[in-house]
């Protein structure tokens, strides 16, 4: 049994008839009737029943046809990144969570720009969103948090970094200059952050009581994490996060990061998520590598 004998199914399977098949597939009706019977004789068993001049499969080609389209994808997405790493470059499509993105989409978009061994394109969104577009081969991979993503047999979940998470606001801020601030001071002001998961809500419950109910406390979320900071660093909200994202501000002075006690808890936990069973593309060993060097606090 090889690819083309599958191709050559597949062919048969969608125009129905042994003409049109052998014309899609650039075959004599003799060749494509041989590649079939081939087929038939590896495995053993009967593909096609053949009812005068119709064709139908059979309980056993039913089964071969739905297994062969993805062997089938999967081949072709394999020679496709073959041949374009062969022109040194690659392509991969990836979808970010919000943290992730703050982290990686500079750096990224830097790297495949100035060294060119890549074509990227980055998906943002819900995390449950990207996980269909994943099951559906829109994206090869997510790099998430990873207490939003459901266990599932056909998911594999691979734990990458677990990140401090704090309290940042803009150094002029009027808890900036406290040593200690305590979680009843931070609600005076907006609390900012993206959609927490209901682990982390409970954690944060547990530790610092209902106040730190999130549908009650967060006044502004959104899953943007940049744009959260911008919106912090020019007025009086309070980010709550992944304390990582903010390093650039932290760095020239612009952000702090508050001193709350008690402190908090919580840590951001991202992964890296593909479909289990399908042929990672050679791009994506070097992106794996990029997102374990680049994701840190």
């Amino acid at each position: 049994m090889n690819i083309k004998q599958l191709e050559h199914l597949l062919a048969l399977a969608d125009t129905g008839s042994f003409s049109k098949a052998a014309e899609r597939s650039f075959l004599t009706q003799s060749a494509l009737s041989r590649s079939i019977q081939s087929l038939e004789e590896d495995l053993g068993a009967k593909v096609l029943d053949r009812i005068g001049k119709r064709n139908e499969l059979t309980p056993l080609g039913l089964d071969v046809v739905a297994r062969a389209r993805h062997i089938v994808r999967d081949a072709a997405e394999l020679r496709q990144s073959a041949r374009l790493l062969q022109g040194g470059r690659g392509a991969i499509s990836v979808g970010l969570g919000s943290g992730p993105a703050a982290l990686l989409m500079v750096p990224l978009m830097s790297e495949a720009a100035t060294t060119q061994r890549m074509r990227v394109a980055v998906t943002q969104g819900p995390v449950e969103l990207q996980i269909l577009q994943l099951r559906s081969r829109q994206l090869d991979a997510m790099v998430v948090d990873m207490r939003r993503v459901v266990p599932a047999a056909d998911l594999n979940i691979e734990s990458l970094v677990e990140l401090k998470a704090g309290f940042v606001v803009r150094a002029s801020h009027p808890l900036a200059g406290q040593k200690t601030v305590t979680f009843s001071d931070l609600l005076r002001f907006p609390i900012a952050c993206t959609p927490l998961s209901d682990e982390v809500a409970r954690l944060m419950v547990t530790q610092y009581g209902l106040q730190a109910n999130p549908a009650e406390m967060v006044a502004l979320c959104c899953d943007d994490v940049v744009s959260l900071v911008r919106a912090v660093a020019q007025t009086d909200a309070i980010f709550l996060g992944v304390i990582a994202a903010s390093r650039e501000g932290l760095k020239d002075g612009s952000l702090v990061e508050l001193q709350v006690r008690p402190k908090l808890l919580a840590t951001a936990r991202f992964a890296y998520v593909t479909l289990a069973g399908r042929t990672e593309a050679p791009a994506m060993v070097y992106f794996r590598q990029f997102v374990r060097d680049h994701l840190h606090d």
